[in-house]
């Protein structure tokens, strides 16, 4: 399992483009570049922090979604492959705890993406969510071309590759990564790790206030 580095660097605190966490609100994290506005004659500076970008992508139920999909709420987001062997089985596992948490909770929704553009289409993804145990489309299971999956991981900084020599070959990062109303990362946790599960829940949480 692995991460990108812009994730890990900030996930340290090292990372410049990191808006620092207080007790009532999380990171922005990724980079981050100034811009100049003149308003009413005065000249201001903004910051422009790293959002996803847009996207459409086909689910499990052979239906195009979009950003938009996700607009008005937070989202947790990974990247996995249905006959992974290795980490994609306990990440799916925890983030179902969380789903099951939230299930009906129209302010938190899910999206996994494969990684696997060859063999994963709706129909796998579909007997996949139903045997995990996704009921509903809160959770949303996505994929879409070999670019247009393995594009969105880099604007996720996270990691995703076909490596012959990974377990059921590929290779990819096993982070989750919670994303807010405005397409910002706001957080990036290990999947496979029960304590950062707990971060998770409680960031979450955080996070949800901010929308009250």
């Amino acid at each position: 399992m692995r991460i990108a580095p812009l994730v890990g660097a900030c996930l340290l605190g090292l990372m410049a483009g990191c808006k620092q966490k207080s007790h009532n609100s999380l990171p922005i994290l990724g980079h981050r570049e100034p811009v100049t506005k003149v308003i009413d004659g005065n000249t201001v500076t903004d910051t422009l922090y790293h959002s996803i970008p847009d996207f459409q992508l086909l689910n499990q139920d052979s239906v195009l979604i979009d950003n938009h999909t996700f607009d008005n709420g937070v989202y947790i987001a990974n990247f996995f492959f249905t006959h992974c062997p290795s980490i994609c089985p306990i990440m799916q596992r925890n983030l179902l705890k969380v789903y099951e948490k939230y299930k009906g909770d129209e302010r938190v929704r899910f999206l996994s993406h494969s990684i696997d553009f060859r063999h994963d289409s709706p129909a796998v993804l579909k007997t996949y969510a139903e045997k995990l145990g996704v009921t509903n489309d809160q959770w949303q299971f996505v994929t879409g071309s070999k670019a247009d999956i393995y594009n969105l991981s880099d604007s996720y900084m996270v990691y995703t590759k076909e490596d012959s020599s990974a377990p059921g070959g590929y290779d990819h990062s096993g982070h989750f990564l919670l994303v807010d109303q405005d397409k910002h990362i706001r957080g990036a946790y290990d999947g496979t790790d029960d304590t950062q599960i707990q971060l998770l829940f409680d960031d979450l949480e955080i996070l949800l206030k901010e929308y009250e």
